[in-house]
């Protein structure tokens, strides 16, 4: 098939969506597709691989660019267009961050209550917030193309926030590379690792892989280690990602955090901390189907997260982890990790952890995405 595939920055490097587009690319091409590119920017990295690029370098704002990929998407002759969330002339719409009606209102939790509908109203005259209006008014369009939801809240709210109707949505959760993310990196990287960090033998140690630290709950975590250090659980964390600022230090010795904590910041690979960690967890206020819980299942982690990830509809309370229903409830936190201290407890965890992982894998992802593209062309030829 000749597919084009539309996103702003073609550079693995920059964030989960464009790791992904780079290694469904790479499927694709192995499977024999013609893979055409439409982007505003190409990293070096993408250099060697046999695709048809089509660079959008002039447009700078999000409307220009999406427009711009309509044009160029209108000049080929392609078998299906499936755009990641950039533009809005496609067959198939796949917006890696989910509902940004709905990732703005979550983030609106962060503010105190009575500053949130004073948030809600300021921001509707920002020109950013009015861009992605008209935006996203076309990418929902009920014009024929199917809508790719990464788990079942994504598409709750595209039928709630969008009026999307039902029939026109996919759910296909995120997938990952169990090859590459898996409790046999235990072996090479535990031990040195975890020296390295100055852990003891008996500590348990907690990992959050996280950017945006707010919206990724680690003010409600570094308040549960707090709580769980006050009551004598031997309890260390590891935050890798983000920047260990004066302010973000400050907190984590206020809340009674700081001298269990390691602010890691950027790692170019996740994978040896996922094997020194014995727990992962997550109390996200908002992701579609995080990847970090897919990778940290695959390397045999228990996973506490909250419901408001995606990814947390895939784990069984008390099997593979633990659910929280409020990311702020630093309280609930600490009791859902409790447990976590009992070492026989977490292997058995772990073990169903990585099973789980291996009915998500990134191959099941990419083949239940073909599929689609082979229904979405038969349809395209018997219209």
């Amino acid at each position: 098939m000749k597919i084009g595939l539309i996103i702003e920055r073609f550079e693995p490097c920059r964030g989960g969506a464009e790791q992904w587009t780079w290694q469904f690319t790479r499927w694709l091409l192995s499977r024999g597709h013609e893979v055409h590119i439409v982007s505003r920017r190409f990293g070096p990295s993408t250099d060697p691989m046999a695709i048809v690029r089509h660079r959008l370098e002039a447009a700078e704002s999000r409307l220009g660019f999406a427009a711009a990929a309509e044009i160029a998407v209108e000049r080929l002759t392609l078998d299906v267009v499936h755009d990641m969330g950039s533009s809005w002339r496609c067959d198939v719409f796949q917006p890696h961050g989910g509902s940004r009606r709905a990732a703005f209102e979550q983030n609106l939790l962060l503010l105190p209550a009575a500053l949130r509908p004073v948030k809600r109203t300021l921001s509707r005259a920002l020109p950013r917030y009015r861009e992605f209006e008209r935006l996203i008014s076309r990418q929902y369009t009920a014009d024929g193309r199917v809508l790719i939801a990464l788990s079942r809240m994504v598409a709750r709210d595209f039928i709630t926030r969008h009026h999307v109707s039902e029939e026109r949505i996919r759910l296909i959760y995120n997938g990952v590379d169990t090859d590459r993310f898996s409790p046999a990196g235990r072996d090479a990287h535990r031990g040195p690792l975890r020296r390295q960090l100055g852990l003891r033998e008996h500590e348990v140690l907690l990992l959050i892989v996280a950017h945006n630290f707010r919206l990724k709950g680690v003010p409600s975590l570094l308040r549960a280690v707090g709580q769980l250090a006050e009551d004598g659980r031997p309890v260390r964390l590891a935050i890798v990602g983000g920047r260990a600022s004066r302010r973000w230090k400050k907190f984590a010795q206020q809340v009674g955090a700081a001298a269990a904590t390691r602010f890691l910041g950027s790692v170019n690979d996740p994978s040896p901390y996922y094997a020194a960690a014995d727990v992962y967890v997550h109390p996200t206020f908002y992701d579609p189907c995080s990847l970090v819980v897919l990778e940290a299942l695959a390397s045999g982690l228990p996973v506490v997260t909250s419901r408001y990830n995606g990814a947390g509809e895939l784990i069984t309370p008390g099997v593979e982890g633990e659910l929280i229903d409020d990311p702020a409830d630093a309280g609930d936190l600490a009791e859902k990790l409790g447990p976590m201290f009992n070492e026989e407890h977490r292997r058995t965890l772990a073990r169903a952890a990585r099973r789980l992982a291996l009915r998500h894998t990134l191959k099941h992802n990419f083949q239940q995405i073909e599929t689609l593209y082979r229904d979405l062309r038969i349809q395209h030829q018997a219209a």
